[in-house]
């Protein structure tokens, strides 16, 4: 068994609505993204998942995140954009471009700083 491991990072704003604290005043975060996906196989030439495909298909998907203020996304009006939240948002999508019969999105975790970070595991 291989779990395949990326790190990207991206810049955004976001506040959290309901939050009792300074979160609800819009504040910012260098995010890290690390995404590792499974696979128990090796292609001819002994690789699991090609590096280059999996940034490529993670950067798809943060790309609308970069730079923006993330309250102000509209799959965040009706819930705060939460490092929980995009780890979630993040794994179903990055698992719908990639998941088949050989590789799995296996986690993404979302880190806000240095000392915050959340994991998501799927369903």
């Amino acid at each position: 068994m291989f779990d395949v491991e990326i790190r990207r990072t991206f810049s955004a704003a976001h506040q959290l609505r309901g939050y009792d604290g300074d979160c609800r005043n819009l504040h910012g975060h260098n995010y890290n993204v690390i995404a590792v996906v499974r696979t128990d196989k090796l292609n001819d030439i002994g690789i699991a998942l090609d590096f280059k495909r999996l940034k490529a298909a993670l950067d798809s998907i943060l790309a609308a995140y970069d730079h923006k203020n993330l309250s102000e996304l509209p799959e965040y009006a009706e819930v705060n954009p939460t490092s929980e939240i995009m780890a979630m948002h993040i794994h179903q999508r990055l698992s719908a471009l990639l998941n088949d019969d050989a590789v799995t999105v296996r986690s993404i975790r979302v880190e806000e700083s240095a000392n915050s970070a959340v994991t998501y595991f799927g369903e």
